[in-house]
């Protein structure tokens, strides 16, 4: 696990890991450290599930150059916090799977928990998958994971719509 540069505010904390299972649960251990912090216990068990899928997607999915790592964002916004995992693959792009398949239901839940969501490109290679979540869910939107693109090949935005 590699710190990087935290804002100075301390509301805002990125961290790499090695592409590995073992980093979903020591991602855990530091949201629900950073939650407890900024009092935001409420939404611990929402946002660790959300974490564990996002990050497990990542982990099992993305396909990217051995060594590459993956990035873990969580920062504060307002009453919530804002979970971002990012990866180097910018070929596959999560989608919704049909709920009664076996498996694939991740972001079925993300988009159940989360006050808004999405995917997009991330500065360099890759993409960039987030969810925010509020305390009490005011103004909740239900997220889409589809995007629409320009002309130029790059995702200018995420679709999300209201409930």
């Amino acid at each position: 696990m590699e710190t990087l540069p935290e804002e100075a505010n301390g509301r805002a904390v990125t961290r790499r890991w090695v592409r590995h299972p073992r980093c979903v649960g020591l991602a855990r251990a530091e949201l629900r450290t950073l939650l407890t912090d900024w009092g935001l216990r409420s939404l611990e068990d929402s946002a660790l599930l959300v974490l564990s899928e996002l990050l497990t997607n990542a982990v099992r999915h993305a396909h990217v150059s051995p060594g590459r790592e993956i990035e873990t964002s969580f920062r504060r916004e307002g009453n919530g916090v804002r979970i971002a995992v990012d990866d180097a693959d910018s070929e596959r792009w999560p989608e919704l799977r049909d709920q009664h398949r076996e498996g694939g239901r991740g972001l079925i839940l993300v988009r159940g928990l989360a006050d808004r969501c999405g995917v997009s490109h991330r500065r360099g290679v890759g993409k960039s998958v987030w969810a925010v979540l509020m305390v009490h869910g005011e103004g909740r939107k239900q997220c889409d994971w589809s995007h629409t693109w320009s002309s130029e090949g790059t995702c200018c935005s995420t679709t999300v719509q209201g409930k």
